[in-house]
């Protein structure tokens, strides 16, 4: 791996090895440019994933995040990582693609925003990115004729063979859900998917994608430097351009370090990229950074089955259902997915604690349960409002940074959805035969803080992801997404990455 010098500038640094960091890096890498790459956490060989709830919790970044509000967002597992790979080392593969009537929600509803960018255009990005990291999925598919997956699906676990039935009686349209993870051996040398269940800990053969598989070892092999435990927590610019000139990090012993730079891409995530942001009082006029967060509306409905269900058997997710991204006479804007569900007994007990208030004996009773659980749940559209926030709190962590406080609210639309998702779900769980139906009210994801836009007064950074304010920072994460999509992020971030990659790369 090349070691590039501190004190002379190279082309790029980026920040983060996730959804966002590990495109750009491959992609500028191979086009000949200098790329220092810096993670906060390490490198984990796949090997070493353990198929095991508590062990897994090194890949979550579990540092205090204060919430609050009206549904306060619970971090840590839920939505971030930490290490090689980011939060695509626990991620699910659930990998939908991001509707063209969502891109353009506004245009068509009056509610929400627009994307500055046309749908058509991500497309061969999308396309792009699911060649590459290996999706398998059904084609034809069911609510795009036009889209076609190389590999075939996963095989349905029971939580996905049930739902599939039971919408299928109640007249909704459900089929193999598309997932980045091998159906059939890669040529490469990746194996298929061993049907153990256990995605969100990490995996274990490398059958399901993750950045430290694909994009960060080209990267490196294109001659891109990584810098693992590595924090940023400033950055220095021009005094007189303003211009980014060199990022300032520090490692687990609290050594500080400077690395010169050209330009700078920030792929941290939809907290901590804000959260930086906020931190140097950088590329901020608009007053929209850390404004307009959003989480996806993720309601769960599980019930109990007669049968054995052991819904940790095979890929969690292996159903989908789009049918109601539009709904026919819904009171909202935007729609949401649904998907089967069949999580390991630890996250289900925890998530049946904290929302329906099981405690004790009764907690046990539920978890006790387990091999007969089977759930539901969605992906819904959240619209922006400004007063759901990221502010900086006056409590510090260990590198000095102020830590992220979220204020985070459902908002009527937001309500409206949930009550529309939680009664199709139950009607589909009751058709299948569940008993005793619960509902867990959670959210999903982190979304929108730097929002990409045309304007300077209401977005943070143009369609190519750069700051309007400051002409070599980039951001490339969730954190530009202007809406929120009913589609899960990461498929729609690596394609974005790859695109502004291309037009950055054409540009210098």
């Amino acid at each position: 791996m090349n070691s590039f010098q501190l004190d002379t500038a190279v082309d790029v640094v980026i920040v983060g090895t996730g959804a966002g960091g590990g495109p750009v890096a491959a992609r500028l890498a191979a086009a000949g440019m200098s790329v220092v790459v810096l993670e906060a956490g390490g490198w984990r060989p796949s090997r070493s994933h353990m198929a095991d709830e508590r062990a897994a919790e090194p890949l979550y970044w579990l540092e205090e995040r204060l919430s609050s509000g009206d549904m306060p967002v619970a971090f840590g597992a839920n939505n971030s990582g930490t290490g090689v790979g980011g939060s695509l080392l626990h991620w699910g593969a659930f990998c939908p693609r991001p509707d063209a009537r969502d891109m353009a929600l506004h245009r068509t509803s009056g509610q929400g925003a627009d994307w500055p960018i046309p749908h058509d255009t991500l497309v061969p990005y999308l396309q792009a990115v699911e060649r590459q990291i290996g999706v398998s999925g059904p084609t034809p598919y069911p609510w795009d004729a036009d889209r076609h997956y190389a590999l075939p699906p996963l095989p349905h676990n029971a939580p996905a063979a049930l739902f599939l039935q039971a919408a299928a009686d109640c007249g909704i349209r459900a089929s193999d859900a598309p997932a980045a993870v091998l159906s059939v051996a890669a040529a490469e040398g990746r194996p298929a998917c061993a049907n153990c269940g256990t995605c969100h800990q990490g995996c274990r053969n490398g059958a399901k994608f993750s950045p430290d598989l694909l994009f960060i070892p080209q990267a490196i092999a294109s001659g891109a430097e990584l810098r693992t435990h590595m924090r940023v927590v400033g950055m220095e610019q021009d005094p007189k351009t303003g211009r980014v000139t060199a990022v300032q990090y520090r490692d687990q012993t609290g050594a500080s370090f400077r690395q010169a730079c050209k330009a700078l891409f920030l792929c941290a995530g939809g907290i901590e990229t804000p959260r930086l942001l906020l931190h140097c009082g950088l590329a901020n006029s608009s007053g929209m950074v850390g404004r307009n967060f959003m989480a996806h509306v993720a309601t769960q409905i599980w019930g109990q089955f007669e049968q054995e269900i052991r819904g940790n058997h095979g890929y969690p997710s292996g159903a989908i259902s789009e049918d109601m991204v539009r709904p026919d006479g819904a009171d909202f804007a935007g729609g949401y997915l649904m998907q089967s569900l069949g999580v390991l007994p630890i996250t289900l007990g925890m998530a049946m604690a904290r929302s329906q208030g099981l405690w004790g004996r009764d907690l046990l009773d539920f978890v006790k349960s387990y091999r007969h659980q089977a759930g539901i749940g969605i992906n819904g559209e959240c619209l922006p409002h400004p007063d759901n926030r990221l502010t900086l709190s006056d409590e510090q962590d260990d590198f000095g940074v102020p830590k992220a406080h979220v204020s985070f609210s459902y908002h009527d639309n937001e309500r409206r959805l949930d009550q529309h998702a939680q009664a199709t779900m139950r009607a589909i769980w009751e058709r299948a035969g569940a008993r005793d139906i619960r509902v867990i009210s959670r959210t999903a994801h982190t979304i929108g803080t730097c929002r990409m836009g045309v304007s300077p007064e209401d977005s943070v950074v143009n369609p190519d992801g750069c700051s309007h304010d400051i002409g070599n920072l980039y951001v490339c994460d969730n954190s530009i997404f202007p809406s929120a999509l009913a589609a899960n992020p990461a498929l729609t971030i690596m394609a974005l990455s790859l695109r502004m990659a291309d037009r950055y790369v054409a540009a210098v």
